[in-house]
């Protein structure tokens, strides 16, 4: 079993310019899914999947590989991430190497650890599965959830099957962005689609470990968690 890690880092980041290079406490955020890659022990290759060379330089810096840039094609706003996955394994293809899983690990997750990754992998060998998907407990029950109608009113807002302890709620899931984890075959039968199939299964992760950075807030929250050590562990 060959296992290939994608750490996708195009450059052009509209929200948080050059968010994934980035420093977070002293290091650019692409290096933390690199250095969880290569502790895990799981994988033949750590791979940088970027466009810019800049990039690509970093990432060597800290170990990854780095053959090939990504092509302008799947660097776009429009790019569809699994496409550019695929276009990684083809590339490799060319070059002699072929894989028997891909797993995508987010520079947006920087919290995510080298024994998730194990722990996902050990959940898709025991389960055979095509794949497998890292989430977290959602941070509120959608039942606490409504529209608004445009001028704002909040009548009929709280519904009365909402009207219960939330211990007595069913608990729900989110995917956290961190680890997905899915073999190449499903990958090129089924597209993304592979994710939610009949076949995959979810890893489940704590929500201390599943900050997803989109702005400079959440890089707060991540900074925080990262200099405190703090595990603020929610179980449902």
């Amino acid at each position: 079993m060959r296992n290939l890690a994608v750490i996708p880092a195009r450059s052009g980041s509209k929200g948080l310019k050059d968010k994934n290079i980035k420093s977070l406490n002293g290091k650019p955020l692409m290096s933390y899914p690199i250095e969880a890659a290569f502790s895990s022990g799981v994988f033949d290759t750590v791979h940088v999947s970027t466009d810019s060379s800049k990039y690509a330089e970093i990432a060597v810096k800290y170990g990854a590989n780095v053959p090939f840039l990504r092509s302008l094609e799947e660097s776009s706003d429009l790019a569809y991430i699994w496409d550019a996955i695929v276009e990684v394994l083809r590339k490799y293809e060319e070059l002699g190497e072929r894989f028997d899983t891909v797993a995508l690990l987010q520079p947006t997750s920087p919290l995510s650890s080298a024994e998730d990754i194990r722990k996902a992998y050990r959940i898709m060998e025991k389960k055979q599965a095509d794949a497998v998907v890292s989430v977290c407990e959602a941070a509120y029950p959608p039942l606490w959830c409504n529209t608004l109608p445009e001028d704002g009113c909040m009548n009929g807002f709280s519904r009365p099957e909402t009207e219960v302890p939330r211990q007595e709620l069913e608990c729900y899931y989110q995917t956290n962005g961190a680890i997905y984890v899915v073999t190449v075959s499903a990958l090129l039968k089924d597209g993304g689609l592979a994710l939610y199939g009949p076949n995959s299964y979810a890893y489940i992760m704590p929500r201390e470990r599943s900050v997803d950075i989109d702005g400079a807030f959440d890089f707060l929250i991540a900074e925080a968690l990262l200099e405190s050590g703090d595990k603020l562990s929610g179980n449902c």
